[in-house]
């Protein structure tokens, strides 16, 4: 791994990129503060000015993190276009491609147990992650009759463990977890048995 080699940039957002490297190829618990300033280019002293500790640091890039999914699952949804179904299957699949993408964002999300109490910032941004997919949610189950419309927090919510499970199972290479299906073609037929089992497809579909 090379130094990035800091120079007259912008400090903070340098020390984020380089706890991105080092949370990709180490986890998010399995790096120092000196660790990400020498990958920076700068002294550990100098991390200090801007993150209180490695905790800090890591909330920061967990923001950032959701910051781009959101964006990512906002695209994703195009305001419930072409149809509230094809939008609602699109969140899933922009679940897939982020964690692939951005492996040391998800890490620091989904894999570092910080607080979301401890991080006001970052309970934010995670929330507004979450309101794409809840809005998602609502506008599909508008097809169901009030008696039978599970709340869109909940509805939402199987959505976002279904994907997350396949991607930590089937899409970042864990060990003695390999699939005979892609995991796009497992999200899509688990989203399918899902809808189908609130009556939001047709049994043969």
């Amino acid at each position: 791994m090379s130094k990035r080699g800091y120079h007259h940039g912008n400090l903070r957002q340098a020390l984020v990129e380089a706890a991105l490297d080092l949370i990709t190829e180490k986890g998010p618990q399995g790096f120092t503060l000196s660790e990400a300033a020498k990958e920076a280019g700068v002294t550990p002293a100098a991390v200090y000015r801007h993150f209180a500790g490695r905790d800090e640091l890591i909330a920061e890039a967990a923001r950032q993190g959701y910051d781009i999914f959101a964006a990512l699952m906002e695209y994703a949804y195009n305001d419930g276009k072409p149809s509230a179904l094809q939008a609602f299957e699109a969140t899933g699949r922009a679940y897939l491609a982020f964690a692939r993408k951005y492996p040391g964002h998800y890490q620091a999300m989904f894999e570092s147990g910080l607080a979301m109490s401890a991080h006001p910032e970052l309970a934010t941004t995670a929330a507004k992650a979450r309101g794409v997919m809840e809005r998602a949610a609502v506008q599909l189950s508008q097809q169901l009759p009030p008696a039978k419309r599970p709340p869109a927090s909940m509805f939402s919510a199987h959505i976002w463990a279904l994907s997350h499970g396949v991607v930590e199972l089937f899409a970042r290479g864990s060990p003695g977890a390999k699939s005979p299906y892609p995991p796009e073609d497992l999200l899509e037929t688990g989203i399918g048995i899902y809808l189908r089992g609130l009556g939001l497809l047709p049994p043969d579909n």
